[in-house]
């Protein structure tokens, strides 16, 4: 069954959610997990994102539909069906994708902005009313 994680950070501010995002898809990449980003609003800025969160890193990514070869390790999707053979969701949707339950893990990131602290709250309902394995990670 698929495991969810929920990060929630002490702040409101985007940019800092956002960097977090790409800290969790390059520590994925780095432990040799293949990653689907969810991000139908916000795809170009994640991508871009990607390339310069962290001086020095390399966080191999493409667009969903840029794949070449279909090996890139993550791919950030704008809304449409992943590949098979992912293991971590990372979702950036106010809702919670139909596709969830073919990853081993969902990881969603939360900051203290009432709008996707309320959506958070929403999907981690409908996990928990699910019986799918939750886990909170407070950060500071």
């Amino acid at each position: 069954m698929t495991r969810v994680d929920f990060y929630i950070l002490p702040d409101a501010d985007e940019e800092t959610r956002q960097t977090y995002v790409c800290r969790v898809a390059a520590k994925a990449y780095g432990l040799g997990h293949r990653v689907w980003i969810h991000a139908p609003k916000g795809a170009a800025a994640l991508d871009d994102r990607l390339w310069t969160f962290s001086q020095g890193s390399f966080v191999p990514h493409e667009r969903a539909g840029d794949e070449i070869d279909g090996v890139c390790p993550i791919i950030v999707g704008e809304g449409g069906e992943p590949d098979d053979g992912r293991e971590l969701l990372i979702n950036e949707d106010g809702e919670v994708p139909p596709f969830f339950s073919r990853f081993e893990r969902v990881a969603e990131v939360i900051n203290q902005d009432e709008d996707i602290r309320k959506h958070g709250r929403t999907r981690y309902a409908f996990y928990r009313d699910r019986g799918y394995e939750l886990h909170y990670h407070r950060l500071s």
